[in-house]
């Protein structure tokens, strides 16, 4: 939680007034981040007499420096924290000196909470990397080291802590620094700043320490109040993200958001990145009035001269220097969900104010954190960092990330639990289709389904091997069939006789085999056929993809909810005893999980349900939602 130090109106005028510089400390876990933000702040007389007298209680009950006090509990401040002497979350701190002032953001250095450095580090100018004198460069300082890099942190401050441990022992800090230089030549640091501190004692954090006068650089605060991180935001090309289509009255039309890079001003041109159409900027409205110019950071409507179909999530740029348009581009990801990265499988990816469907088409590689060398691999798991192409279901427009930060980053959600499930930061787009254009065509689906005279759709069938999904797709088909319905049955084992038969059982290859379906039964619907997909599908996600594909009012999914004891009692194809017997891996009910449907239009349960009766339950369905024409005698001769 973000908290002020001061309350006193003159002081915080006199802050706001200075250049801030926002940075954040990072290391591996027990390198002492949370120590030398408490160092720093006490010393600065930064703490009051009351948190000064409950950091003291807190130290005899909590703290790891004897009667001392321990100042890493000032912020470390959930009790999980201090009960583990860890951080967890990010804690951020405002500090002034009379030279700037600071927006600090502690970060956990255990790896379970890499994401949560991750997420410190997307907002801060310079990172304070802490290594401990005695233990060197460890694998989360190298991992921390990356994703500052990754993240666009171009000034480093290397706090070589706890000397006083050493001896404080010149030679020993040498050999840090010369590793630490070596690992970083392949990282796009500008600035590199040494410094052997004691966050503890005080040495070389507000003054230079007479126990090391070998070193001759600046104290860590007379480095971090005089260094220049400052960009030039509003040199850049205009970027303007549209958050908001503001819409009071009728005679009001502007658009709201935050300016990324640039400066306009009345009267200048734009376009739309997406459409290419143009207009003049006639307005810059603020809450204060008209702006003769506004710049990168502020935040204002845009009203332009012209009528233009602009939504949410669209991009205002300069007509001579636009952003690219792709809906394929390669982008570093660091993954963040405990469950690990499915390439093809469908996540929401959110960039600016724009939400789109995408896939990981390819992971090209994932990083070694500890030499930064490319490593072959098919997933990411937690806190790994890796390389790969994306691509989203519709063009969106972008900046490198290094060109833009705020045109280039976007994060994946998962589509089943809406957590963040990786960061990402655009490098480059892919123009491989750049030349391919969707063909218009003068027949379409309606008129496909006119002659048909039934409508389209995908009818999904999805539950355990053996449940008797196959059985009761087929008694649909059939009696559609019989009364002139035009039908495609796609089956799980058939389908892997021929378009599928290169991909295996794994959850990679489960996820690819859905989405290759999921594609063909979208065709098959523009053809106007009822499409009957019987697959055991075990993952929500990819169901929910199909759903979106192919749209919500064509999709029905059927969860045929057959017992697994049922199913093995079955087990028509002598499956389960295999897979029981260690025969047959990933297979679904034994050694894979499966993910029943949440809410699905219509649930099979086989213990009390005849076949046929679900078959005909299933054709109601579809006569009810207009699909088909009525069918008489739904539980006759199913044998037709």
């Amino acid at each position: 939680m973000l908290e002020a130090v001061q309350t006193d109106p003159p002081l915080l005028k006199q802050m706001s007034a200075l250049p801030t510089l926002r940075l954040l400390t990072c290391g591996s876990v027990d390198d002492g981040k949370s120590t030398l933000i408490g160092r720093l702040l006490y010393e600065q007389s930064l703490i009051l007499d009351d948190q000064l007298a409950a950091l003291e209680r807190d130290s005899r009950r909590h703290g790891t420096d004897g009667d001392n006090i321990d100042f890493a509990l000032l912020v470390d401040g959930l009790e999980a924290e201090r009960e583990q002497g860890i951080t967890i979350d990010v804690a951020y701190r405002y500090v002034s000196t009379p030279r700037r002032s600071f927006i600090i953001a502690d970060t956990p250095g255990h790896e379970q909470y890499t994401r949560n450095m991750a997420t410190g580090a997307s907002g801060a100018d310079l990172a304070i990397l802490l290594v401990d004198a005695r233990k060197g460069l460890l694998t989360q300082t190298c991992r921390h080291a990356a994703i500052v890099s990754l993240t666009g942190i171009r000034h480093v401050v290397l706090a070589v802590n706890k000397i006083d441990l050493t001896g404080f022992d010149r030679e020993g800090f040498d050999k840090i620094v010369a590793a630490f230089k070596s690992f970083a030549a392949a990282l796009d640091f500008k600035t590199i700043m040494p410094i052997p501190v004691s966050a503890r004692h005080g040495d070389n954090i507000s003054a230079k320490s007479a126990n090391t006068p070998w070193y001759s650089g600046p104290a860590l605060l007379d480095y971090l109040e005089t260094i220049d991180v400052t960009e030039d935001g509003g040199g850049r090309p205009f970027r303007f993200a549209v958050q908001w289509v503001n819409r009071p009255h009728l005679d009001f039309r502007g658009f709201s958001g935050t300016i990324a890079s640039g400066t306009i001003r009345p009267g200048d041109e734009i376009i739309v990145a997406g459409s290419g159409r143009s207009s003049r900027i006639a307005r810059i409205v603020t809450a204060d009035g008209d702006l003769a110019s506004a710049t990168a950071g502020d935040s204002v409507t845009l009203t332009l001269e012209d009528e233009l179909d602009i939504a949410r999530g669209d991009i205002l740029c300069e007509p001579k220097n636009r952003p690219e348009v792709s809906d394929q581009f390669a982008a570093h990801l660091i993954w963040m969900s405990g469950d690990k990265l499915l390439p093809r499988r469908s996540y929401l990816m959110k960039a600016g104010t724009r939400t789109v469907p995408a896939t990981v088409t390819e992971l090209r590689h994932r990083l070694d954190v500890n030499t930064l060398g490319e490593l072959p691999a098919k997933t990411l798991s937690l806190n790994e960092v890796g390389f790969c192409n994306i691509a989203t279901t519709a063009p969106i427009a972008f900046d490198p990330y290094k060109e833009n930060h705020t045109t280039g980053a976007f994060i994946l959600i998962d589509r089943m639990t809406n957590e963040t499930a990786a960061a990402g930061m655009i490098a480059y787009g892919l123009r491989r289709a750049a030349n391919i254009h969707l063909q218009g065509l003068s027949v379409g689906k309606q008129d496909r389904s006119r002659i048909k005279h039934h409508k389209p759709a995908v009818v999904w069938f999805t539950g355990l091997s053996g449940s008797g999904k196959s059985t009761i797709a087929n008694l649909v088909e059939t009696r559609l069939y019989a009364h002139g319905v035009h039908t495609i049955l796609l089956d799980g084992d058939n389908i892997r006789h021929g378009l599928n038969k290169d991909l295996g059982f794994t959850e990679l290859d489960r996820v690819e085999n859905i989405r290759r379906i999921g594609e063909v039964a979208k065709l098959m619907t523009e053809a106007g056929l009822i499409v009957l997909c019987s697959f055991i599908s075990p993952f929500r996600a990819e169901r929910a993809m199909v759903r979106d594909l192919v749209g919500k009012d064509e999709f029905i999914e059927i969860f045929v909810d057959t017992p697994l004891a049922e199913c093995i009692a079955r087990d028509p194809k002598g499956l389960y005893k295999k897979a029981m017997a260690g025969e047959i891996e990933n297979f679904t009910g034994i050694t894979q999980s499966y993910e029943p449907p949440e809410a699905p239009e219509i649930i099979v349960a086989r213990n009390t349900q005849t076949a046929e009766q679900a078959a005909a339950q299933i054709v109601a369905l579809l006569t009810a939602r207009g699909l088909i024409d009525r069918i008489e005698d739904l539980a006759d001769d199913w044998s037709i």
